[in-house]
């Protein structure tokens, strides 16, 4: 039994699928602060041109 545990805790081979989970787990989490900046970017750029296209006429230069 206690050559079991004494390998048990020298195996380290789940050690790199964790590494990777919290890594993919903190870029998907980038992702959605980097989208959801764009996002309200281009809404309110979206909606700044869209008045400003609603005050000039076709007429207007």
């Amino acid at each position: 039994m206690i050559k079991f545990i004494k390998n048990f805790r020298k195996d380290d081979s789940g050690a790199v699928t964790v590494d990777w989970v919290v890594l993919t787990a903190a870029v998907a989490a980038l992702a959605g602060v980097v989208y959801t900046s764009i996002e309200t970017g281009a809404s309110n750029l979206t909606s700044a041109t869209g008045s400003y296209m609603g005050t000039k006429g076709p007429s207007d230069s």
